[in-house]
């Protein structure tokens, strides 16, 4: 297959654009992919050292909770790690009660003394600067530090919408109380969706700017529409159903947080539950080290033997914007992989065409030649999938 044609005019832009905001900001304050669909897609064991994009981080401790011998975690964005390494420290440090009220609820009346008194020595030099202007996120009464961040402002665009939609926002609430699924489709078809899907939310979600808040480059967005006749607001609109229908939203924990800007007791993710809780500050998050650096980077810099890699989605913009320096990521994590290897990756596109770029198998062929991958396996997770905004989920172990 041919390389990727070049980039237009827009996409150069666009690419501009979106990496000024990449750059500057804290782009998501929570991880947009299920850790229950990867730790079954892993096969974690004591002996796995894991690649990790750190994200949020939320995910960095859900598989730290299985107990593997290490796990990296790599972000070419500072603010992403500083948001780990805030999280970490408040491990360490914090009782469970107070860390509950920071990160499930989001609010913490007494946050400027804790983050004095407890967690600003055990940052980094730039974590403790990003930290220093900003703790004020988790002291809002009225708000959340999960209406902070890019992906926080659409959340909270959201909530603004909803104030002057109160039928819709009385729907959802509701929604979210509902116990079985038959309420629950019940609830959504005839009281949330007719509500929802109007022209103007179809024409908002259809903005690249509305992309590139939630951190999805216009690569990706391409990626939707080559694929889904009825653009990105039909995809999300398709995923919104199947999560809504098919899921039941009492555990979706990813979709609730953004509603109500705080996690329940009963619907979070698994770090912020007691007994996980006292197991990371037992000492699991010691086994969690982290590296502001591209994927390369830390493969170059460390020759370690990397047993599982989570890549997320980030293949998409690097395939249209730096094709070359993806070639040259595979290579790297095909020379650090050990023989029993396992990647798995998400894509906007259910069968990505970078997988059969020659470029990208180290001068052996396609990528997807040096991969066995699970189809089956991937697509009876991604039915499983809480966020279920990706079209492609893969699962691969890597050939020797």
């Amino acid at each position: 297959m041919a390389s990727p044609p070049p980039p237009t005019l827009a996409d150069r832009f666009d690419q501009t654009v979106f990496n000024a905001v990449y750059s500057r900001a804290l782009v998501y304050n929570a991880c947009w992919e299920d850790p229950a669909v990867d730790r079954r897609a892993l096969c974690l064991g004591p002996d796995d050292t894991l690649l990790v994009i750190t994200s949020a981080g939320c995910n960095v401790l859900d598989y730290a909770l299985t107990r593997p011998h290490s796990i990296h975690a790599v972000d070419a964005n500072p603010r992403q790690n500083a948001l780990l390494k805030l999280k970490i420290a408040a491990v360490r440090r914090l009782g469970f009660d107070d860390f509950r009220a920071a990160f499930g609820h989001g609010y913490h009346p007494r946050i400027r003394e804790l983050y004095g008194d407890e967690l600003r020595g055990e940052l980094s030099p730039f974590a403790r600067a990003f930290w220093d202007r900003r703790i004020a996120w988790f002291g809002n009464p009225g708000g959340s530090f999960y209406f902070h961040g890019l992906s926080g402002i659409v959340a909270r665009m959201f909530r603004a919408y909803l104030s002057v939609r109160p039928r819709l926002a009385r729907s959802i609430r509701e929604l979210f109380e509902t116990r079985t699924l038959d309420e629950q489709r019940v609830v959504y078809d005839t009281r949330i969706r007719p509500l929802l899907w109007t022209p103007a939310m179809n024409w908002t979600l259809s903005r690249q700017i509305t992309m590139s808040t939630l951190g999805v480059p216009h690569p990706q967005r391409k990626q939707v529409i080559a694929q889904h006749q009825r653009g990105v607001a039909g995809f999300i609109r398709d995923a919104l159903d199947y999560v809504m229908r098919q899921l039941p939203v009492s555990t979706n924990y990813f979709w609730s947080v953004y509603i109500h800007g705080r996690y329940t007791d009963g619907c979070c993710p698994e770090y912020l539950k007691a007994d996980n809780f006292a197991a990371l500050k037992g000492g699991l998050c010691d086994r969690i080290h982290l590296h502001t650096s591209t994927v390369t980077e830390f493969l170059q810099d460390n020759a370690l033997p990397i047993s599982r890699f989570v890549l997320l989605d980030h293949m998409d913009w690097m395939s249209s914007y730096y094709p070359q320096a993806l070639a040259e990521e595979w290579r790297y994590i095909l020379r650090r992989a050990t023989p029993d290897a396992r990647v798995i990756f998400r894509s906007a596109h259910a069968a990505p065409a970078y997988l059969e770029r020659p470029e990208l198998g180290d001068g052996l062929g396609p990528l997807r030649e040096r991969l066995l991958f699970h189809p089956a396996l991937a697509a009876e997770l991604q039915r499983r999938d809480r966020v279920h905004t990706y079209a492609g989920f893969h699962v691969a172990d890597v050939r020797p």
